[in-house]
């Protein structure tokens, strides 16, 4: 099959080379964390059926990152979620990592503590965050994957001054655990409403103590988090992904453009491989403002010398807007990425999408996960070139 660039496509930027720390990318599509609850149940042993999934979606000189990993048993928020605390784990995730290599591509694994965001019957115990709000355990759209299907989350508590080392520790070993599967880097889970995101805004974060009150407290666990990620990759292995002004999970921040200006300016001075961030058009997995432009990545962008991964709502014409303007360097696609295991030569090559189907997206089989077509029935060779 001969294929050229379709002479519309505006698919130009986006296959020019980038680089996030010492790895050079061939291309700016991004498979960026997507909790698709495919993971063996209650054990956090990824799955055959995730190994087809990321081969899938791996392509020559391409990054992909994995969906929310918890960094312990207690970390966990999904019944059917993966993990990266066990030899097991780690076992299974290396037979992934070697096939994403295999295709040439570049894996990066985004460490995740679920926090409040969970349910006892997930994590053996009362889940942990921040500061202790009865409303958001009252609120029954507050849902997750437990054993016997989805339900609302359970109560939390708040986190001891002491304990919060604990944290630091279990995301060190899980760093050290991604080097084991043979990943290429980590990414640090700072937002969507999860641990790290509920010590940053004021709305989840009452504390009195050093974790606590001024942006720089507040901020205090995602930079120990970072450093410590640092010491176990170098600082240009690490990724961070935020949502500024982003609501989802009972989200909100007094004057989030402080907050999150401070945080990024922490994270360049740090040298992190990349900024990844989640546009605050979209809410969870819905797009709640189409005609936004990516002001986020606009605005922390010229804060952060850095290649920043701008996330949310994009297709292929605004991801090359995006990056040929300069507001980001990478684009990250979901729900197409999940709809096209091929999207970067579907997008290079001008072809048509396969639509996605939401009532998929998080299920427990193949169905909507590793059966939507790639576009060359050749699907074990790329296609070729124009």
């Amino acid at each position: 099959m001969s294929l050229q660039h379709s002479a519309d496509s505006t698919a130009k930027t986006l296959f020019t080379p980038v680089r996030i720390g010492p790895i050079t990318l061939k291309h700016r599509i991004v498979l960026p964390p997507l909790s698709r609850l495919r993971a063996q149940a209650g054990t956090g042993i990824p799955s055959d059926l995730q190994l087809e999934y990321y081969t899938q979606r791996a392509s020559d000189g391409g990054l992909i990152i994995t969906e929310a990993t918890a960094i312990a048993p207690t970390a966990r928020g999904y019944y059917h979620a993966p993990g990266l605390y066990t030899d097991k784990q780690v076992a299974e995730w290396k037979r992934i990592t070697d096939a994403v290599h295999a295709k040439g591509g570049t894996f990066f694994t985004q460490l995740w503590h679920a926090g409040r965001t969970s349910h006892i019957e997930i994590t053996g115990s009362q889940p942990v965050t921040a500061s202790v709000d009865p409303a958001y355990w009252a609120d029954t759209s507050n849902v997750i994957d437990a054993p016997d299907g989805f339900k609302p989350v359970s109560p939390h508590r708040a986190l001891e001054t002491d304990e919060i080392a604990i944290i630091v520790d279990q995301y060190r070993d899980a760093a050290q655990n991604a080097k084991r599967a043979g990943f290429d880097g980590v990414e640090l889970m700072a937002a969507n409403g999860h641990l790290v995101d509920q010590f940053l805004q004021d709305n989840t974060n009452k504390r009195t103590d050093r974790y606590g009150g001024s942006i720089e407290n507040r901020a205090r666990l995602l930079l120990e988090v970072v450093n410590t990620l640092a010491e176990v990759w170098g600082a240009d292995r690490v990724g961070v992904r935020l949502a500024p002004s982003n609501s989802f999970n009972g989200m909100g921040d007094s004057d989030p453009h402080a907050l999150f200006g401070y945080v990024v300016r922490q994270l360049d001075v740090l040298g992190i491989a990349y900024l990844h961030i989640i546009e605050p058009r979209v809410k969870g997995a819905d797009t709640i403002a189409e005609s936004q432009p990516p002001i986020a990545s606009q605005e922390l962008g010229k804060l952060f010398r850095g290649p920043v991964i701008a996330a949310g709502g994009f297709n292929p014409a605004t991801a090359e807007a995006t990056v040929a303007s300069g507001d980001a360097g990478l684009i990250a696609f979901g729900r197409h990425f999940v709809a096209n295991p091929d999207l970067p030569k579907r997008i290079e090559y001008g072809l048509p999408l396969n639509p996605y189907d939401r009532s998929t997206f998080y299920a427990f089989d193949a169905r909507g996960y590793i059966d939507y077509p790639f576009y060359d029935a050749s699907v074990a060779n790329p296609l070729p070139a124009a």
